[in-house]
């Protein structure tokens, strides 16, 4: 069956919470980074998930 697209879902995908562990956790493992590296990241740039990998890419070649 196809999606029905009048139904909206809101949930933000390409935002990251700082406050939900799993999300946090979620990223640094795909990053290759530490939850705490994490946390400080989005403290400096903000919770935009591209923004974010931009930056961990950043960190790591570091």
């Amino acid at each position: 069956m196809a999606d029905d697209r009048s139904k909206r879902d809101f949930r933000d995908r390409n935002r990251i919470s700082a406050d939900e562990d799993y999300e946090v956790e979620y990223f640094a493992e795909q990053k290759g980074l530490t939850p705490d590296q994490v946390r400080q990241l989005i403290k400096t740039y903000g919770n935009d998930r591209g923004r974010l990998t931009e930056a961990a890419k950043s960190l790591r070649l570091s």
